[in-house]
């Protein structure tokens, strides 16, 4: 079985539930404390065990290539004023990750974002990771999929129990529950799934969420499946195609998901990631206390 060693990350997104903070910059470079969205995926794949990162860009990106790039005149002007932590943290960034970059023309969908990574992936299984997921875990989401891709040798998603009034907004599961070591009741071999169903339509609570490890045989779904919904490529859809074909398992992950796509998920983040700051926590509990009294 080969192993994974990429990881595609789709970021062409317009980032519209963020105007007018994205008009001009994209969404996954917006700060989270103080670093971008997109960094938190990319730190949690290469403590997952993976280092070429895939990136799907779209016009007005730019940002995100220049953050993950060499700068040389902030590297040189640390260097000088003898701020060397700052320069480490800066030289982490450009050092951590071997990158690669491929357009997506127009925003046509999570599936065709996917699609577009076909060449620099090749012929062998990979990681999906949305950045707009910020996944607070012991172990990290990516290397709790991985562990079970590497039992099964089959394509894993992440899961996550969402509110009956929530549903509709995610790709829904219908699964079993499968015996695993270690899993304690958290795995599944998903039957069926359907991209953002009406709630009383729904075949489970079981939502996924942005995290995957798939065959290569997806892109082939994804070039066979007509557009769903929202007259896009979904992903979900072309998941359930590579049901007919092989099995896909799917994993409650163990750890605190945050939807930072989404402003008040975006707000929990930052206060919680602020909190566990040893250089902010203490101080930023006192203001938080403040407003309170």
């Amino acid at each position: 079985m080969a192993k994974v060693r990429k990881v595609v990350f789709p970021a062409a997104g317009l980032g519209t539930r963020f105007l007018p903070a994205t008009k001009a910059q994209p969404k996954e470079m917006l700060p989270l404390v103080d670093k971008p969205l997109i960094q938190y995926g990319v730190e949690e794949s290469i403590h997952s065990g993976i280092q070429n990162i895939i990136i799907v860009t779209g016009r007005g990106k730019s940002a995100i290539e220049d953050h993950f790039d060499v700068s040389f005149e902030l590297e040189h002007l640390l260097e000088t004023k003898g701020k060397l932590d700052l320069l480490k943290q800066v030289r982490d960034i450009s050092d951590m990750i071997n990158v690669s970059y491929v357009r997506q023309k127009e925003a046509m969908g999570l599936g065709h974002a996917v699609l577009r990574a076909r060449e620099l992936v090749g012929n062998e299984p990979f990681a999906v990771v949305l950045s707009d997921d910020v996944i607070d875990a012991e172990v990290p989401c990516v290397r709790q999929l991985l562990d079970i891709h590497e039992f099964y040798g089959a394509s894993v998603v992440a899961l996550m129990e969402v509110p009956k009034e929530q549903i509709s907004a995610y790709g829904v599961v219908d699964a079993e529950p499968v015996e695993h070591n270690g899993a304690q009741g958290r795995l599944y071999r998903v039957r069926n799934m359907v991209e953002k169903p009406k709630a009383d339509e729904a075949p489970s609570n079981l939502a996924i969420i942005g995290r995957y490890i798939l065959a290569p045989e997806i892109f082939q779904s994804i070039e066979e499946i007509p557009p769903g919904a929202g007259g896009e490529i979904q992903l979900t859809d072309a998941l359930k195609h590579l049901l007919r074909s092989r099995p896909i398992y799917g994993l409650k992950f163990e750890g605190k998901r945050f939807d930072a796509g989404d402003k008040l998920g975006f707000l929990q983040a930052t206060v919680e990631f602020a909190l566990r700051r040893p250089d902010l926590g203490a101080a930023f509990r006192d203001y938080l206390r403040t407003l309170l009294s």
